[in-house]
């Protein structure tokens, strides 16, 4: 009978794919913080900062359910996950939509 996985590559390739997602975000919010900042100010700073932050956030824990998955697989040959890095993933686009948001009327006028 075969095994339920592969010995760790599939976790290995959804971390990388957390990993490339999470830095494409948190680009976005640095680009959104540093040019939304010089068109509106204040509101898309703290906007793309949060969605920044939240994206560093969101790469912490998919590295750590990375880490969690592989070991339950190991040892208990069953996968256990949580949705954090995704909860954590969805604000940082919903506080970059905001800074779009914010945004886009300074450029609109200027």
């Amino acid at each position: 009978m075969s095994e339920l996985f592969d010995a760790g590559m599939q976790p290995e390739r959804t971390l990388l794919a957390w990993r490339r997602t999470c830095l494409a975000i948190g680009v976005g919010g640095a680009a959104a913080a540093r040019y939304g900042g010089t068109v509106v100010g204040v509101p898309a700073v703290v906007a793309g900062l949060l969605g920044l932050a939240l994206a560093g956030a969101a790469y912490l824990f998919a590295a750590r359910r990375y880490r969690r998955a592989h070991r339950h697989l190991v040892d208990r040959g069953v996968l256990a996950h949580d949705g954090l890095p995704l909860a954590l993933l969805a604000g940082a686009l919903v506080a970059l939509a905001i800074a779009g948001f914010v945004t886009l009327p300074g450029l609109a006028q200027g």
